[in-house]
């Protein structure tokens, strides 16, 4: 199975910014011939385990369980946005980020400690992928377009162990198909609350 670690936003949070991309950004030109992600796909990816054998899922769904537990549940929201290159367009976030980039990293731990090949440490750059690009394209109008965007806050209360089924080769608009196969909570914040 392809694996990856998530946080999900909540509808809420997901309705917000697509009215943000569909009033600000969807209507600029060179937008429609973007590959748009579906809102079913937004999600911040904690880690990416890809192909894992289904013998591993059940430590794995355990390791994940115990990172989540010990992190405190923590307030998230959706805020601007930004691009890696001149290919990928994404929402950032605000909030809770160094409590994200920690839950990020002891879900990339629990990986290893499963035995899964991870990448090496990098930098956690908490990002939604709203589009791609099959060629270099200028998205900084794009980025500024969602300049002063800003969600409303949410609790985040947990991480999402996610499958992930690739499209189907030359299935025009065919987008890649996500399932929640476990949600590990997180602790509750501390007496006196964020």
């Amino acid at each position: 199975m392809r694996l990856f670690a998530a946080v999900l936003p909540p509808a809420r949070a997901v309705d917000e910014l697509a009215a943000a991309v569909d009033r600000r950004v969807r209507g600029l030109p060179g937008a429609e011939g973007m590959r748009w992600t579906g809102q079913a796909g937004w999600h911040f990816t904690l880690a990416f385990m890809g192909e894992v054998d289904d013998g591993l899922v059940p430590e794995l769904t355990e390791r994940l369980g115990r990172a989540a537990h010990r992190t405190e549940a923590f307030s998230l929201r959706l805020r601007g946005g930004g691009h890696f290159g001149g290919r990928a367009l994404w929402a950032g976030a605000a909030g809770g980020t160094a409590e994200l980039r920690r839950l990020a990293e002891r879900a990339g731990a629990a990986a290893r400690r499963t035995g899964l090949p991870m990448e090496e440490h990098r930098i956690y750059r908490p990002h939604l992928t709203l589009a791609r690009t099959r060629t270099e394209t200028d998205l900084r109008p794009y980025v500024a377009a969602l300049d002063g965007f800003e969600g409303t806050a949410w609790q985040v209360g947990e991480l999402a162990l996610v499958r992930s089924r690739l499209p189907v080769a030359g299935v025009p608009g065919e987008q890649p198909r996500y399932e929640t196969l476990v949600r590990c909570p997180t602790a509750r914040p501390a007496a006196g609350g964020r």
